[in-house]
C-alpha cells in the first residue's frame, strides 16, 4: 500500500488549499482514510476522517466548518479542502489508512501512512 500526499504550500490567512492523498496497492472499500497534522515541536493530531464506502465523515473541533474531507473512487484519491486557513493550521499534513469503519482518531490505530505535505499559513 502506498499513500502519496500532495498539495501543500504557503498561503495567507483566510486563504484556501486542497490537499490530495493518492492511494494505491489495494482496494480501500473496507477502509477509513484519515488526515493528521503535526506542527513543529508538537505531537501528530487528528484532523478529519472519511469512511471510504459510506463517505461518512468526522472532524476535529479545530477544523470543523472550515475543512472538508472527500474521496474520489475513480481516482482512488482522498482530498482535504481547507478554507479560511489560520496561522495555527501551519503544520505538516499526513494522510493515513486504517481497515475498519470506526472514527479512529489515534495515530496508533492506522496501518499505513503517507509522507507529509507542508502547509504554512502566514498572518
Amino acid at each position: 500500500v502506498q499513500l502519496q500526499a500532495s498539495g501543500g504550500g504557503l498561503v495567507q490567512a483566510g486563504g484556501s488549499l486542497r490537499l490530495s492523498c493518492a492511494a494505491s496497492g489495494r482496494t480501500f472499500s473496507n477502509y477509513v482514510m484519515g488526515w493528521f497534522r503535526q506542527a513543529p515541536g508538537k505531537g501528530r493530531e487528528f484532523v478529519a476522517i472519511i469512511n471510504w464506502s459510506t463517505s461518512s465523515t468526522y472532524y476535529s473541533d479545530s477544523v470543523k466548518g472550515r475543512f472538508t474531507i472527500s474521496r474520489d473512487d475513480a481516482m482512488n484519491t482522498v482530498y482535504l479542502q481547507m478554507n479560511n486557513l489560520k496561522p495555527e493550521d501551519t503544520a505538516a499534513y499526513y494522510c493515513a489508512a486504517k481497515r475498519g469503519t470506526y472514527r479512529y482518531q489515534s495515530t496508533a490505530a492506522y496501518d499505513y501512512w503517507g509522507q507529509g505535505t507542508q502547509v504554512t499559513v502566514s498572518s
